[in-house]
């Protein structure tokens, strides 16, 4: 199993736009295509303005091909301007589970 971890930096007071047009739309066009949301979560303490999503795949190959999906869904590209003026910064990393570690969120063994 592999994990999208994506990260983005919005601008200031845009969490609460953000949060909206992705619930009323986003999120759903990206369930039907990327599979697994792991967990979907906004910065409280720390780093301010910050949204983190989680996407559990199967394997590279399988993210890749999802996202590819993804990004040729006229209903994606029709949603995408609706937030990118939203994000400042956008990062992204793939990991991968300690091998103690269950997918079910707690420790082996």
């Amino acid at each position: 199993m592999f994990y999208e971890v994506r990260t983005y930096r919005l601008k200031n007071g845009a969490i609460p736009e953000y949060l909206k047009v992705v619930g009323e739309t986003g999120i759903a066009i990206q369930k039907r295509h990327l599979g697994e949301l792991v967990g979907y979560f906004y910065s409280e303490i720390g780093p301010i303005n910050e949204i983190v999503h989680i996407w559990a795949f199967a394997s590279l190959n399988d993210r890749e091909e999802r996202r590819a999906r993804l990004m040729a869904d006229p209903d994606w590209q029709a949603f995408l301007p609706r937030i990118r003026d939203l994000i400042e910064v956008a990062g992204n990393k793939i990991m991968k589970p300690a091998a103690f570690w269950s997918t079910g969120g707690s420790p082996q063994g």
